[in-house]
């Protein structure tokens, strides 16, 4: 009888996601080679091949992308690319995770095709990480083959249709469709945009540690530079954003978890109670990038994402705690006086969040607004206010009987707030908000109200090193008629050592001298480049 390999292999999950990462880092582990070639003969003729040889007098030129004109960029390629990465991705579930789900056969997409859509039950973390990665991926296939961000987009969606479909013996999800299309879109975008950056540092001739670079940040992205060489090698034009940069690593100091959920409720009637706990000491890491911050004169927001916040958390007892992303989808800057510049309008958001003993993620659409405000000669206050609604799910982690998560409409709200103090100091608040509520969810009863906030005091020390303590609290209330009501809190309190960007700690000052500044030698720029 066989047997699925999800029920005798304990690391099952892990197996599933190093599998799909695995493809999607196909051309990074090549790159190598061909970054290394590239710069071996940086003044040879591009040959139609691609390749770094003389070429023949009589071959015809390759085509090489513009993102001006569009001249070069391809709707074949890519669509090639995504049937192909899901063959080979369904050959590889088929055969080493669960052949009952992934051995598909024509009459299986018959019967997905001419049966309804449903919300499915698979793990969290497969329909609220695995399904994003795997619609950036397909994003990042379309964007780098030159396809701007709403054509990619169509590309996403029509990726994950062909999975749902054809990829999987069940019937096709609808919470999958949402994921890997919106969320996957707004995860990819940003990965490709960072890709591109990095790349743009290299003065147009990015050497081997920006090709791996971009790679790492952006798998589709490198293997497109790889496999077709000079035809994609024009780098996506970033129109010399404002940005702030930060990696932090360090460790929690302290946790403190509160929680009404006994672990043993189902096990047997005499077993003792078991209460949720959270690992007191653990390594920590934080990287967050803000890009197109408002304020540098020149720079426009007429592209999707040219305004996005990226946030990235992980400790050691879980690898992927928070992925938080927000970008401007379409709007528009505007002005107040001579210290204040913003931006307002639609944001696209992707937040996934799992503090050890409960989960939330949504994938959203927001509007609001982004702003600087100068409040004196040197210091300038940041922030970001939003409100929407977005498809969410929410649940606990390791709670016998209680339930696993919960989908459904989910109205939520974000306020952040970052005051700069010159190059040497930073306060940064942020406090968010979700509401997973009954609507469009399976069961139509219950709801989860989820509050998260997080305070970060940051001093620079030295050059771009500086020393930040964070604290971190969050609290999940949920209610369903048939269970007890479940209330859980989790505070946390780090300490990191950070390694700033170029651009300090990110204030863009635009003023001139006759309105109390500049605060730094270059107008429009970041108020210090910490080079």
């Amino acid at each position: 009888m066989y047997m699925p390999l999800r029920d005798w292999v304990p690391g099952y999950r892990c197996a599933r996601i190093s599998a799909r990462l695995s493809f999607g880092l196909l051309g990074f582990a090549l790159l190598p080679m061909q970054a290394f070639a590239q710069e071996q003969a940086p003044a040879a003729v591009i040959s139609a091949n691609g390749a770094g040889m003389p070429s023949d007098p009589d071959a015809k030129p390759v085509r090489r992308l513009s993102w001006v004109t569009d001249e070069g960029k391809s709707y074949l390629i890519p669509l090639g690319e995504i049937i192909s990465y899901e063959l080979l991705l369904n050959q590889y579930d088929r055969n080493f995770i669960d052949r009952s789900v992934y051995g598909t056969t024509p009459s299986t997409i018959s019967h997905n095709f001419s049966h309804g859509w449903v919300v499915d039950t698979d793990p969290f973390a497969t329909n609220q990480f695995l399904h994003p990665y795997g619609g950036s991926v397909y994003n990042g296939l379309a964007r780098s083959a030159g396809l701007n961000y709403w054509e990619a987009l169509g590309y996403t969606a029509a990726g994950s249709l062909l999975w749902e479909e054809a990829g999987e013996t069940g019937a096709p999800s609808i919470n999958d469709q949402i994921t890997t299309t919106f969320a996957g879109s707004f995860l990819g975008e940003p990965l490709f945009r960072m890709a591109n950056l990095l790349l743009e540092g290299g003065d147009g001739h990015p050497g081997i540690w920006r090709e791996l670079g971009a790679a790492a940040l952006s798998p589709s992205t490198g293997f497109n530079r790889l496999m077709f060489g000079e035809r994609f090698s024009t780098i996506f034009p970033s129109r010399d954003p404002a940005y702030f940069s930060r990696l932090s690593l360090g460790v929690t100091l302290n946790s403190d978890v509160s929680s009404n959920i006994n672990l043993n409720a189902n096990v047997t009637p005499d077993e003792p109670s078991a209460q949720q706990t959270l690992k007191r000491t653990q390594a920590a890491g934080d990287f967050s990038f803000s890009y197109g911050l408002p304020g540098k004169p020149g720079y426009t927001y007429d592209r999707p994402f040219d305004y996005f916040n990226f946030e990235f958390s992980a400790v050691s007892a879980n690898l992927f705690e928070n992925i938080l992303i927000r970008g401007l989808l379409y709007g528009t800057s505007y002005e107040s006086g001579d210290n204040y510049r913003g931006i307002w309008g639609l944001y696209g958001s992707y937040d996934y969040i799992a503090p050890q003993i409960y989960r939330v993620s949504s994938t959203a659409a927001s509007l609001g607004t982004t702003g600087e405000l100068w409040l004196s000669r040197k210091v300038a206050l940041q922030g970001t206010a939003l409100g929407g609604m977005g498809y969410g799910a929410a649940g606990t982690i390791h709670g016998s009987g209680e339930r696993n998560y919960h989908y459904g409409l989910t109205p939520q709200a974000l306020l952040s707030g970052r005051l700069t103090f010159g190059d040497r100091a930073q306060v940064e608040l942020t406090g968010r908000e979700y509401y997973v509520s009954g609507v469009a969810s399976t069961e139509h009863r219950g709801a989860e109200n989820i509050l998260r906030g997080d305070a970060t005091f940051t001093l620079r020390v030295y050059g771009r090193g500086a020393l930040a303590l964070k604290y971190v609290a969050s609290k999940r209330d949920a209610h369903y008629p048939d269970l007890a009501t479940t209330r859980q809190s989790v505070q946390t309190v780090s300490l990191f050592f950070t390694l700033l960007g170029d651009t300090g700690l990110g204030a863009v000052d635009w003023r001139n001298a006759d309105a109390g500044g500049p605060a730094q030698p270059h107008e429009g720029e970041p108020a210090e480049r910490l080079d």
